[in-house]
């Protein structure tokens, strides 16, 4: 009997679920998403694909997650009452935050609300200083007295960040204690078990973040686990952290500020997993679904990674200059921009008379006017499907009907006669507009990290992305678009080929060319054991384990640092000095400068990446064919003033084997994809769809 694995991704529109079995076999599915209770889709959607393929609960061996509940919370403001525990004279850190502004000269800007008020912020009187050393220790009546303030405040959980306990815990571990004595049962974080580095805000934040979401966190996943237990899937739960790698659900239990942005992550996943296997070079990843679009890199075989990034600030990883708009987590990530265009977005006109694109979005309820069960205001599914791009009957596979005649009259009357145009060329604009705010997001991982776009391919996927790429691309100057297969769960797919994952941080601060190299390396040893011990608590031997470390660096006096890989092996002087040439060389990358060798290079943190490599070397997975069958005809599409109305082809996948010139649209059950004039396609040996110029 075949076992499966089991990838599942929920989006504000669908929930994505993907099965994959031990003979290759793979089937999927795409479900609403069940707004109020999102488990609830997920046991939905397994009950039915247990129903169509004749199988078992007891097939399913592993379900792999990506979840956006954590995310939600923070953007929501729905997280747990929590307090926050902080030194004496230090109460306000959440308000103060790093002043750092998002709108430069905007005066009337206000800064987010802490996720802690001021009074469920307390103080004890303690201090270590930059060195570890205890200059005031906290007295256990102290930290008692402020843990009974919190608990008579009926706060649902408290975090705990002291001044410099990165290098010295002690005074931290006493109000730790002390919670656990006073209140047992209630959900805590310790900065020194969150985030043991340099920076105060920093880390206050990430600590107050991960004590915010961790009941609900905790509640969403006994719910899920109890949901799949009573439908008598008795499998491993694993949940996509924001760094790409896996982590089990009692791990993301503890530390829960490590899924914050699990749901985007696994299409980046697949995509580097892709372009390993199948040769596609490095990549710009572009995800649009139904309520946001995110872009990201895979550069050498490697995803982009970022050291920190903000909670609700529109984009996720923008202008280094312009941040402050959100809640910081210093946690590494994959390197993501966000927007909120994706095919839900709303199109509506300013006070200036300009079409605007979101960030507000329909959703799956009421959705867009097209799907005809709610949905009032115009989307840009609605305008695509105007222009001819989407099929006017229905989509995924016949399980959403579409009402083509609904969506023309509300975009006439609410975006394209207050604007004075015809309906074409205002759904046109909007399609536009969308595509603009996208570029801005592939701008700011790729220009904006000293890397030029026209030397990518853009690798598309989502249940819109392949449907706007092709003319993206051709305004960043790209010219070749890679379209996996099932790209409307594709992020579903890249859950699949992830590894569990476990990252570790210790900040010490040393010049490089003053550091002494066997006390460095066995700071890295020390890391590198905790993660071992990590990894064989999960099940995996020393034969599947692999350790990588990197270095967070600045040249001294610098206020930011660039990570970079650090060599493997003994820590000598030589290998300090390829990490001073490796810092010098991604400093040159970025700024587009570098200093000489004489200029002091310090080393702030070191890290280390524990990966549980997979039994068995996994291979790209392969459709079934009745997701490729093909189909006929033709319709037309619009493509502005220069081509205007034509009679674009209708193709499945499999009409690819032989490359195709455009105009042409290609529908599969989960997403389209439209291939302009002056562009072709066809398929690669794995099954990719290659559009190029």
């Amino acid at each position: 009997m075949a076992r499966y694995r089991v990838g599942v991704d929920i989006g504000g529109t669908f929930t994505d679920i993907v099965l994959w079995s031990d003979a290759g076999e793979v089937l999927v599915k795409k479900v609403s998403s069940s707004v109020g209770d999102y488990a609830q889709a997920i046991i939905d959607g397994l009950g039915q694909v247990f129903g169509d393929a004749g199988l078992e609960a007891s097939q399913i061996e592993q379900v792999r997650h990506g979840t956006t509940v954590a995310s939600n919370a923070i953007l929501e403001r729905k997280g747990a009452r929590t307090g926050l525990i902080g030194s004496k004279g230090f109460r306000d850190v959440l308000e103060i935050r790093s002043l750092r502004m998002p709108r430069l000269y905007d005066m009337t800007w206000t800064k987010p609300p802490p996720l802690v008020e001021r009074y469920l912020r307390v103080t004890v009187d303690e201090r270590v200083n930059s060195a570890g050393v205890v200059v005031k220790a906290c007295e256990l009546a102290d930290a008692e007295t402020a843990v009974q303030h919190l608990l008579g405040e009926g706060v649902e959980a408290i975090a705990v960040c002291l001044i410099n306990s990165y290098a010295n815990p002690a005074n931290e571990m006493v109000i730790k204690a002390a919670i656990e004595r006073l209140a047992p049962d209630l959900p805590y974080s310790i900065s020194a078990e969150v985030l043991p580095e340099i920076r105060e805000y920093e880390r206050t934040s990430t600590t107050t973040i991960n004590a915010y979401v961790k009941p609900i966190v905790a509640a969403y996943l006994a719910n899920l686990q109890q949901g799949l237990l009573t439908a008598g899937i008795e499998a491993q739960l694993l949940l996509m952290q924001s760094n790409g790698g896996l982590t089990p659900a009692d791990t993301a239990k503890r530390l829960p500020m490590n899924i914050i942005e699990s749901g985007p992550a696994g299409g980046v996943v697949g995509a580097r997993f892709l372009a390993e296997a199948g040769g596609l070079g490095d990549l710009i990843t572009f995800d649009m679904g139904g309520t946001t679009a995110k872009a990201s890199m895979v550069e050498d075989g490697r995803y982009a990674r970022a050291d920190d990034f903000e909670v609700g600030a529109g984009i996720l990883a923008g202008s280094r200059l312009l941040t402050g708009a959100g809640y910081l987590l210093k946690t590494q990530a994959i390197d993501l921009a966000e927007v909120g265009a994706g095919g839900g977005s709303l199109v509506w006109i300013d006070a200036g008379g300009a079409l605007q694109i979101g960030p507000e979005s329909a959703g799956a309820n009421p959705g867009p006017v097209c799907y005809d069960i709610g949905g009032e205001e115009p989307t840009v599914t609605d305008a695509n499907l105007i222009l001819g791009y989407l099929n006017p009957d229905s989509l995924a596979g016949g399980s959403v009907s579409l009402n083509a005649d609904k969506a023309r009259a509300v975009f006439a009357a609410k975006v394209a006669e207050p604007m004075g145009l015809a309906a074409a060329d205002a759904a046109l604009g909007a399609h536009r507009v969308a595509a603009s705010n996208m570029i801005r997001a592939i701008k700011s991982v790729s220009t904006e990290r000293g890397r030029d776009p026209r030397s990518y391919a853009l690798f598309a996927f989502g249940g819109n992305g392949p449907l706007f790429a092709a003319g993206m691309a051709d305004e960043l100057g790209i010219a070749r678009v890679i379209v996996p297969p099932a790209p409307g769960v594709f992020s579903a797919f890249g859950l699949l080929y992830a590894d569990v994952e476990h990252h570790y941080t210790r900040t010490q601060r040393r010049l490089l060319r003053d550091g002494d190299p066997a006390e460095i390396g066995a700071l890295w040893g020390a890391l590198e054991d905790e993660g071992r011990a990590q990894l064989i608590r999960d099940g995996f031997p020393v034969a599947r384990q692999e350790l990588r470390r990197s270095a967070s660096l600045h040249y001294k006096g610098q206020t930011f640092e660039l990570t970079v890989p650090a060599p493997d092996g003994v820590i000598d002087r030589a290998a300090l000095d390829a990490l001073a040439e490796a810092f010098h060389q991604e400093h040159e990358t970025v700024y587009g400068h570098r200093a000489s060798d004489a200029e002091p290079v310090e080393l702030v943190t070191l890290r280390l990446l524990a990966r549980a490599l997979p039994e068995v070397a996994l291979k790209p997975a392969s459709m079934p064919e009745a997701a490729a069958a093909p189909s006929a005809g033709e319709r037309q599409a619009y493509f502005g003033a220069a081509h205007g109305w034509c009679a674009a082809r209708i193709l499945a996948r499999a009409d690819l084997a032989n490359e195709q010139a455009g105009p042409c649209i290609v529908e599969e059950y989960d997403a389209t994809c439209v291939v302009p004039p002056g562009w072709s396609a066809a398929l690669d040996a794995q099954g990719n769809i290659v559009l190029t110029r």
